[in-house]
């Protein structure tokens, strides 16, 4: 498993935080687990002194009422008895084994207290004034008892917990003790993960630093091997290749050197080679003149049909050798289509039925090179070539007001809806029968180039039911870049 520097680095900083943040969690959790018990016996001293102070206020409260009974030294007096009974059961709270009995004979001094406090005011209202002061003082009297006794808890609490007091100073010290073994422990092992790892990266430096040593001075054969599990394997792979390489192509060069005077041999028997083969090759228009040769040596020997039919080929070979994006004019198109189908008649005889209804005053308009022959191969293909009894084709040319109509229909089987939407969205069907090699989706695309419209051809058809391709071509092109490039001859 390969180990990147990077990631050694971040594991030994994570090593490193790793034990930063255990021994800081467990000092913060000593240092507050102390705290929190420090907190604690400190309220029990407050808990307690608020019991001498809740008895003093409740003293002072009842002589300001005896002295001046009104409505708001009453209320003080309710709110000071209310204060005693709550550090009460506050007080009450601290009850252990060590204070257990001192802690109950201080509860019942409080309550002789707010008994005497009470007693002293229903003398009063009673209009017994000397039993209202006697009830008065011995209130006093338990109120002294309580501060005294007050002092009694908190020297009990000092000298439960002066063991504590103390085990928290050795604790520290201890604390103290620890830390300074663990820093020289961390130090350490820092120490020796940084020796570790420099010597992981120095080590395999130093094998590739004798490797190109051995190399500058012309030893290709020896193998670079490095011990690693990072970046520096790599490199170390990587130089190793390219030493494989140079010594490869030393050898191949010293090979090439060998077959130079071959090679110099072999080229004069190339280029004669050449020659001979571009003499092999056929001059299209030698074809086409061997073509009307044979035409006229048919015609002269009687053959008209014959003569006919070499007259058409060549035509439509002379016609399909122009570029597919040539713009030429509807009744070029008509000638070569007629030229088709007389090739194709000389095949199926009668099986093959044209019919064409034509307006020659629609000849003139310009559409793509090589579009009403695929069309009509497509329905000779489709409709006349399966049929035993054949086929019949309708051709039709219909003027309008801003578009000439072609209608290409034919009576054959028909094709599929998936057929004609793929055939619409220009994608290449699979040409079937002696196809010239360019398809409808062929012809839909030069279409929608030629003039810029979508709605340029459609074709309807069903299971059954035949063929109608239908073009719609507009009288004035709206682009005129199309039939720029010249003639292939």
């Amino acid at each position: 498993m390969n180990i990147s520097i990077q990631k050694k680095i971040w594991t030994l900083a994570a090593i490193v935080l790793f034990f930063m943040a255990t021994i800081w969690i467990a000092l913060t959790y000593y240092n507050q687990k102390t705290q929190d018990r420090y907190n604690d016996i400190l309220q029990r001293y407050l808990r307690m002194n608020e019991v001498t102070t809740a008895s003093q206020q409740i003293i002072t409260s009842l002589n300001n009422y005896l002295m001046t009974p009104s409505e708001a030294n009453l209320t003080q007096l309710d709110e000071s008895r209310e204060s005693i009974l709550g550090a009460k059961n506050e007080v009450n709270m601290l009850r252990n084994a060590e204070n257990a009995f001192v802690l109950t004979s201080y509860m019942n001094l409080i309550d002789s207290l707010v008994e005497t406090t009470d007693r002293s005011l229903i003398f009063q209202s009673e209009k017994e004034t000397e039993a209202s002061s006697q009830a008065f003082t011995e209130a006093t009297r338990i109120s002294k008892y309580i501060s005294e006794m007050t002092l009694t808890l908190i020297d009990t609490e000092l000298r439960t917990y002066d063991r504590f007091y103390r085990g928290i100073i050795e604790q520290s010290k201890e604390l103290r003790e620890l830390g300074v073994w663990l820093l020289m422990l961390i130090t350490f092992l820092l120490l020796v993960f940084t020796y570790w790892f420099s010597l992981s990266i120095t080590r395999p430096v130093l094998k590739l630093t004798q490797a190109a040593k051995e190399l500058s001075r012309g030893r290709f054969d020896l193998v670079v091997e490095v011990e690693s599990n990072d970046e520096i394997s790599f490199l170390a792979k990587m130089f190793d290749r390219m030493r494989i390489n140079i010594n490869n192509l030393i050898s191949e060069i010293q090979q090439k050197a060998q077959l130079e005077n071959e090679l110099q041999q072999n080229k004069l028997l190339l280029q004669e080679s050449q020659l001979r083969s571009l003499q092999s090759q056929i001059n299209p228009h030698f074809l086409f003149n061997t073509l009307d040769t044979l035409s006229k040596k048919a015609y002269l020997e009687g053959s008209e049909e014959t003569s006919d039919l070499l007259v058409s080929v060549a035509g439509l070979l002379r016609y399909n050798l122009k570029r597919l994006d040539r713009s030429v004019t509807l009744y070029d198109e008509v000638k070569v289509m007629r030229q088709y189908i007389d090739i194709q008649k000389a095949r199926f005889t009668e099986r093959l039925r044209l019919h064409i209804e034509l307006d020659e005053s629609c000849l003139y308009v310009q559409i793509p090179g090589l579009t009403l022959q695929p069309i009509v191969e497509n329905a000779v293909i489709y409709a006349v070539e399966p049929e035993e009894e054949g086929g019949n084709i309708w051709f039709r040319v219909i003027d309008g007001e801003e578009r000439v109509t072609i209608e290409i229909e034919d009576d054959g089987p028909g094709m599929t809806e998936e057929k004609i939407q793929s055939i619409l969205a220009e994608h290449a069907v699979e040409a079937e029968g002696h196809s010239t090699g360019i398809g409808m989706s062929n012809v839909v695309k030069r279409l929608h180039l030629f003039y810029g419209l979508e709605d340029v051809i459609d074709i309807k058809s069903g299971s059954g039911r035949g063929t109608k391709v239908i073009m719609k071509i507009p009288k004035t092109r709206g682009i005129e870049t199309y039939d720029k490039a010249p003639d292939r001859r």
